[in-house]
């Protein structure tokens, strides 16, 4: 079982809370290239008050998307040195139960959102051509697609390693059940952008679609036991998005295909998605990798590995 790999390691939850501050602090220093980029262009008295529009105004798109990007490799360190050396646990059990790293998987998930998000968005650009611009600029593009394929599968996969992973075999262990990591792993994942842009543009309803997304990728993991499809899913959405459309009022601002110019206000139909589309996500991969045991799966107790008896290994000898 995935949580119950954690069982492994070191996994006194105060770990995990000195964990997580070592991973933000981490996180916190490689933010410093983009605050000094923003000093020298700026000077010290206009860096208060900035929000991430004023950032995106005051240094190119691209470089503003690298400085923001590489906070999540020093993020990245800080995971790797936290597993390694505060749980003194193997980085793979934290990513899968299998044997290897299975690529194929999320590759999978990677190609399923990938289709939906390239067709959906040229749907939208046919019959609503007034709600998205055609923004394709060859040189800057080129220059994003670069960074982004370089530097978005590390932000989104230290994502996952911290959510899908991390915490959620920490709670898991806490809480010895499945549902518990679950439901907090995919609460704090949507809490987490609460500051994004789009809340402020779109209103707290956005936060339908973060938190659902949260549980989907919790979902994923859970039944497959392992991280891989959630890897592939988030890093598709995030690549494919920053590649193709982007918005004055969106966390990315790129150098994109498209720029959506449409009234960014959300009511209910747009989180419709949440509740028909991941559902659908799910059924497709519930069918590729016949998931069984829904119920055990998602809402079980979390008991720790049996260790083998001595009359075990007489038997085996």
């Amino acid at each position: 079982m995935f949580i119950a790999q954690a069982y492994r390691a070191q996994n006194g939850f105060w770990r995990y809370l000195i964990g997580s501050l070592i991973i933000f602090i981490a996180s916190g220093i490689g933010q410093i290239p983009l605050l000094v980029a923003i000093f020298i262009k700026k000077g010290p008295e206009l860096m208060q008050g900035m929000d991430e529009s004023d950032i995106f105004s005051t240094l190119s798109k691209n470089l503003t998307f690298f400085l923001i990007l590489i906070s999540f490799v020093f993020a990245l360190g800080g995971i790797l040195f936290v597993v390694k050396f505060l749980h003194q646990q193997k980085f793979k059990d934290m990513v899968t139960t299998r044997s290897k790293f299975d690529w194929g998987r999320a590759w999978f998930a990677f190609g399923l959102v990938t289709i939906f998000t390239v067709v959906t968005t040229l749907l939208t650009y046919y019959f609503a051509p007034e709600d998205i611009a055609l923004t394709f600029d060859p040189v800057p593009f080129a220059i994003l697609v670069v960074i982004a394929v370089l530097f978005v599968p590390i932000q989104t996969s230290v994502e996952e390693f911290v959510f899908r992973g991390y915490l959620m075999q920490g709670f898991g262990i806490l809480a010895k059940n499945r549902w518990f990591p679950l439901v907090m792993t995919s609460v704090i994942f949507g809490g987490m952008h609460y500051f994004n842009p789009e809340i402020d543009a779109m209103g707290d309803i956005v936060m339908v679609i973060y938190i659902g997304t949260g549980f989907l990728l919790g979902i994923m993991t859970l039944m497959d036991e392992g991280t891989e499809l959630a890897l592939g899913f988030h890093s598709g959405n995030n690549l494919i998005a920053a590649l193709l459309i982007t918005a004055d009022w969106t966390a990315f601002q790129t150098d994109s295909i498209f720029k959506d110019i449409s009234d960014p206000r959300a009511d209910f139909t747009d989180i419709l998605p949440v509740f028909i589309i991941y559902p659908i996500f799910l059924g497709i991969l519930a069918y590729k990798y016949k998931w069984t045991g829904w119920k055990e799966k998602l809402f079980g107790p979390l008991e720790p590995p049996q260790e083998p008896s001595l009359e075990d290994h007489l038997v085996a000898d």
